[in-house]
């Protein structure tokens, strides 16, 4: 029997949110519109950070500075380097010489593996490593239900929730959900940024990924197909579109991939077996037009 679900705008289930009024992640600029008019306008800041393990350079990465610590962690367990049973003994972060150093129990060296780094579609510095690939190899992911009902609330949660992507766009935005309820909305200038800051913060609150569903404002590609695997969690989620090498990886990971899910629609091209539909669409409301208006610009 199809559920009807009473849509709210965002609550306070959100661990980590958003924070558009923070003055360091915005800077206000002027030019002038299509008429040649003046205009004031915000635009989304973006820092370099480079991210030490031990005393080893990694990357440097073009980010909005907040939340360093995740994302020098999250960043590093997503490419293979830090493994799940690490002891993290510490994160130092300068903000003066934009340095972030994970130090860990574990002797480590990856200057093997630094020299064979694959560029991938990812904005600004994403990469991914060869051996990441090997991962998808005989993983298994957690056997899990997502409810419609869910994910037209959690969305519809989503996009209500006041943002950096709303506010002055060139970002993108992921979510870490559990059922309806959004836990941890992370924004950055590159989505595998954002997809790392919620790793970083999953390995740090020791928390399960077997019951958790992963939202993105941006596409499904190989790469976030392959960071959503490596954190474990069952089903991805975006309001954008796939690449064909992304579908072929969640085939043969198993994981659930819904792309284009904006207002009633969305299409599933892998796992639909987790899918339970229990939503009567005509409950459901189309997007707002002030979001679709944002997403046609920045949802790349």
């Amino acid at each position: 029997m199809a559920t009807q679900v009473t849509f709210e705008k965002a609550t306070d289930t959100y661990l980590i949110r958003p924070n558009p009024a923070d003055p360091r992640l915005t800077e206000r600029v002027t030019g002038v519109d299509q008429t040649g008019a003046a205009v004031t306008t915000s635009v989304t800041v973006e820092r370099a950070l480079t991210i030490y393990l031990n005393r080893q350079e990694i990357v440097t990465a073009m980010t909005i500075g907040d939340y360093p610590d995740y994302l020098a962690i999250g960043y590093l367990l997503n490419q293979n380097m830090l493994r799940a049973d690490d002891v993290v003994t510490g994160v130092d972060y300068d903000h003066d010489l934009a340095v972030a150093i994970v130090r860990t129990e574990r002797e480590t060296d990856y200057e093997d593996k630094l020299r064979k780094r694959t560029q991938t579609s990812g904005c600004a510095q994403g990469t991914a490593f060869g051996d990441l690939m090997e991962l998808i190899d005989g993983v298994t992911l957690p056997a899990a239900t997502l409810r419609t009902s869910w994910l037209y609330a959690l969305t519809n949660k989503i996009n209500t929730t006041p943002s950096l992507y709303l506010e002055a766009g060139a970002i993108h935005g992921c979510v870490l959900a559990e059922g309806d309820r959004p836990l941890v909305y992370m924004e950055d200038v590159g989505r595998h940024n954002a997809v790392d800051k919620i790793a970083g913060w999953m390995f740090q609150n020791r928390v399960s990924a077997h019951d958790k569903i992963f939202y993105t404002t941006g596409r499904l590609t190989s790469e976030m197909v392959i960071k959503t695997v490596r954190m474990g969690i069952p089903i991805l989620v975006s309001r954008s579109g796939f690449t064909a090498w992304g579908v072929e990886l969640a085939r043969k990971a198993g994981l659930t991939l819904i792309g284009r899910a904006r207002g009633k629609r969305f299409v599933a091209l892998a796992g639909e077996d987790r899918i339970v539909f229990d939503q009567d669409l005509s409950y459901v409301e189309e997007e707002s037009g002030k979001h679709r208006r944002k997403a046609a610009v920045h949802d790349d």
